[in-house]
């Protein structure tokens, strides 16, 4: 016991004398309870795959790992990559912990053999890749089943809670079930950031909603070209695409024309962009 015990002190003793990088957006959760509520939340069953976003010095991947699933942690700070061997050095033998040195708006889940579907993404993110994260793997050919993001606060409520849409909104809905996990303070991290956090997850993550690649296509212009001039009326911002008939068109899938697109649900932008005529020339 006294052995594991100064392992373990000597491994943190390590990874606290790293100057954790702005750039990188590090800001590590080392609290128990609320590393605990991220693993939940993934619904982990033994023997599954999951792909950590950053394991930075391993304290989610612990929790990860004892759900008895493979992780493959992918870690862009070539400096933590030493300290994550030697703490997993068990797993990583019994090809349980994969660890790859790289970014992960560069991981290609076909390289790792994954299929859509068969994997789930975790991890405690750096908040201003947040967007493009989201937009990577929930629009990429090889989709996760479940996704759960320690995110910006403010972010996953705009998501989830928020009364009005916006387009990350609508795009994150349109592919998947989102729900607010779980509030998590600022204190709770080390060094803490400027803002609170949240745990957001997106399951049953999906192409259903989308008829084709062409209609997944027609859907995101429709909703761009909507949110273009927000102070305008949707029936002003959409009138060059959908012509001379564009009230009536709005009005014949339950918009109202003088509605603004973040009054207008989900279901109404999908049922416009299943609407025929709508030439992708146009958009």
């Amino acid at each position: 016991m006294k052995k594991i015990k100064s392992k373990i002190s000597f491994l943190e003793a390590r990874s606290s004398k790293l100057v954790l990088k702005k750039s990188l957006g590090q800001h590590f959760l080392h609290n128990a309870h609320y590393l605990r509520k991220v693993a939940d939340a993934a619904d982990i069953t033994r023997g599954e795959v999951v792909v950590e976003v950053g394991p930075g010095d391993g304290a989610l991947t612990e929790k990860l790992l004892a759900f008895s699933c493979q992780v493959i942690g992918i870690e862009k700070d070539a400096r933590l990559i030493p300290v994550l061997k030697e703490k997993f050095r068990k797993e990583i033998l019994a090809g349980q912990l994969i660890l790859v040195e790289g970014d992960i708006l560069q991981f290609d889940p076909s390289d790792w053999k994954l299929k859509a579907h068969r994997y789930k993404l975790v991890g405690n993110i750096p908040y201003y890749i947040t967007g493009a994260l989201l937009k990577k793997f929930l629009s990429g050919k090889v989709q996760p089943s479940t996704l759960v993001f320690l995110m910006q606060k403010e972010v996953a409520q705009r998501i989830v809670r928020a009364k009005k849409e916006s387009i990350l909104s609508l795009s994150v809905k349109a592919y998947g079930e989102s729900a607010y996990v779980a509030s998590v303070p600022r204190g709770a991290f080390t060094p803490p950031p400027k803002v609170d956090s949240a745990i957001m997850r997106v399951r049953n993550i999906s192409r259903k909603n989308f008829r084709s690649a062409a209609h997944e296509k027609k859907f995101f212009e429709l909703i761009k070209n909507g949110f273009g001039k927000k102070r305008k009326f949707l029936a002003s911002n959409l009138k060059s695409l959908l012509g001379p008939q564009h009230s009536n068109i709005l009005q014949n899938v339950g918009i109202n024309p003088r509605a603004r697109a973040e009054d207008v649900p989900l279901r109404a932008w999908l049922a416009l962009s299943k609407v025929e005529g709508l030439e992708l020339s146009k958009l």
